[in-house]
This record gives structure tokens, C-alpha cells and sequence, in this order.
């Protein structure tokens, strides 16, 4: 990938997954800094106790652009006297992201889990490793407080512009602030997930006790062309994190939960809709959602909505979840 000559410095570094800049404001102010793996870094007070710990994730997904653009700008206006929290950037698939595609070999966003099968040697399994090394040793010595948000942009359009899913097995109280967080944030809706795909914030819920979640943000676009008005009220929301200032006030997002999840088996999977269907499409009860040979996968008793289907994932993989509105 050509990166865009219009791109601020900050922009082209985070994409290029070069924190020297960030590292040396920090450094010179007396934190702690460590560069773990390229494309990772930790912000740490000196002597500081009982701070909460966040770890924030952006191009696990390499052609996902916006969060990088907007965090990327948050990054450059943080003070270090401002940063209240433990902070842990990550910048996923940096490969993929300089090629401009979505991935090199795989999907790294279901590579977080003990059994990858075949893709065992791809590159994608190879860069997990590293980011599973780095946050376990992030989170390792961190206190109670611990948010993991992981900011992607969707394939599809979606009724919901702006949405999350959150890993179940959250304790209450943390996933209880952090959907009252979403909603700060202005996500419009919010899929409390029971099983895990081997995304990235699954991983850190089950494994590091997080509260945490896939954010997704409009939808995919090129480097530099993002419009990030969109996101205004997530980038104060993430500013107000980081600081540690009140939540503003804000409107609880739609919850949903999972009623179905559909796997994909054999070449042979089709969806029994188009491509241009989008996130949260409702569909009526007994309505036929996919076929894979004889399985066919149809709506139960009441409404369901469609989320990320995706017929073209790799065989054993998720192709979208089916999911009903709680609250």
C-alpha cells in the first residue's frame, strides 16, 4: 500500500505501526515504556498503584481504517500528565495493513484460540502468538479494573452504523459499565456473544478477565478517506477513558443476544439471502437463513436479526450469528 501524502504524521506512524514519537513524549514525562512486539507498546506511571488498565486494539482487520485514523489522532493530543490509566496500544495485522488487504493468510480475528487446525501455519497464527505473549504480560500485574476495546469497521451496512459484542461470561458488574461505556460512546447496539469465535477480545475476557469487546464503527474504507465525524462520540468516550473523567450522560444501547450461530461446513454453504443484506435485518419466525447439504438453518419461534454473514469464511468457521433483541 501507497500511504496517502495527506495522511497528519500521526496517522502515517500508528499505520505504519511506529510508535517512536508516542515513546519519547512519554519516556521524556517518566513512564514506564516497553515496545513488547512491532506494533505494540505500554504506557506505564512510575510508582503508580491501583490504576485500571486498558488495552486498546485497532487493524486486527488490515483494510479496517478508521479506528486506526481516529485513535491515532487521539494518541497524538494526550498529555502524559493527562493519562490516568495503564495503557497498552495495539496495531494488529501490520502486514496485511501496508498491503492495504484484509489479511495476509487468514483472518487474525480467529486466531485467538488453542486449536487453529489447519491455519496453524499461517501468518496470521504466528502474529497471535505475539499479541497473546504481549497481553498476557500486560495484564499479568494489573488490578481489578481491566478494559480491553478492540475497534473495528464492518463489512456490510448495517441498521445499527455503529454496534458491539461483548463476551457473556463478563462479571456483571464490569459488563454492566462497560455497556453503560457503549452507550457513552454512542453505540447503537450492543450482542452480549456465550461462545467464542477466537476473536481477539473473546480471548481477553476469558483469559485475562476484561471487559471487553469488538467495536464495530461504520465500515471498511481506504486509509485516509475515513469520515470520522461519525465517531465523535467515540473518541470522546475513549479521551474521557483514558483521563478519567465522569461519563457524560447517555442513552443505553439496544441489547441483544445470540439465538443461533451458523457454521459453515462444507464448500457447499449458500445463504438463502443476498450480499447486499445488512447487519440486523430481521427475519420472521421458520424463515430459511442457510443451507450447507442436507443442514438447513431456519429462524425459531420469534424474529431474528442477521449478524456478520459472511458465506465466503473458510470452512469451520462462523458465517454470521442470528440474534434477538433482550432490551
Amino acid at each position: 500500500m501507497t500511504t496517502p501524502v495527506h495522511l497528519t504524521a500521526a496517522v502515517r506512524q500508528l499505520a505504519q505501526a511506529d510508535f517512536s514519537t508516542l515513546a519519547r513524549r512519554f519516556g521524556a514525562a517518566g513512564f514506564g515504556v516497553a515496545e513488547p512486539a512491532p506494533g505494540m507498546i505500554t504506557l506505564t506511571a512510575p510508582g503508580a498503584t491501583a490504576r485500571a488498565a486498558v488495552l486498546l486494539s485497532v487493524g486486527v482487520h488490515g483494510d479496517e481504517t478508521a479506528p486506526i485514523e481516529m485513535l491515532a489522532q487521539l494518541l497524538d493530543r494526550l498529555a502524559p500528565a493527562s493519562l490516568t490509566v495503564d495503557l497498552m496500544v495495539c496495531v494488529g495485522n501490520i502486514d496485511a495493513i501496508a498491503r492495504g488487504q484484509r489479511f495476509i493468510d487468514a483472518d487474525l480475528n480467529r486466531m485467538f484460540r488453542a486449536e487453529r487446525g489447519t491455519l496453524a501455519a499461517a501468518a496470521e497464527a504466528a502474529r497471535a502468538d505475539l499479541m497473546i505473549a504481549a497481553t498476557s504480560a500486560f495484564f499479568a500485574n494489573a488490578g481489578p479494573q481491566r478494559w480491553h476495546l478492540d475497534l473495528h469497521t464492518a463489512i456490510r451496512p448495517s441498521v445499527y452504523p455503529t454496534f458491539a459484542v461483548v463476551a457473556s461470561l463478563i462479571a456483571d458488574g464490569p459488563r454492566t459499565q462497560l455497556v453503560h461505556w457503549l452507550g457513552q460512546a454512542g453505540i447503537g447496539a450492543v450482542i452480549l456473544n456465550p461462545q467464542s469465535a477466537g476473536t481477539y477480545s473473546y480471548y481477553t475476557a476469558e483469559h485475562h478477565g476484561a471487559a471487553a469487546s469488538t467495536v464495530e464503527l461504520g465500515r471498511v474504507g481506504t486509509l485516509g478517506e475515513n469520515d470520522l465525524t461519525q465517531f465523535a462520540d467515540v473518541d470522546a468516550a475513549l479521551d474521557a477513558l483514558l483521563r478519567g473523567l465522569p461519563a457524560a450522560a447517555s442513552r443505553m444501547p439496544h441489547v441483544f443476544e445470540v439465538a443461533q450461530e451458523i457454521v459453515k461446513h462444507s464448500a457447499a454453504f449458500t445463504m438463502a439471502f443476498g450480499r447486499d443484506t445488512q447487519n440486523f435485518t430481521a427475519f420472521e419466525p421458520g424463515a430459511l437463513i442457510a443451507t450447507d447439504g442436507d443442514v438447513r438453518w431456519r429462524v425459531g419461534e420469534q424474529a431474528e436479526r442477521v449478524v456478520f454473514p459472511n458465506p465466503d469464511v473458510r470452512v469451520g468457521l462462523r458465517a454470521g450469528l442470528m440474534v434477538v433483541r433482550t432490551a
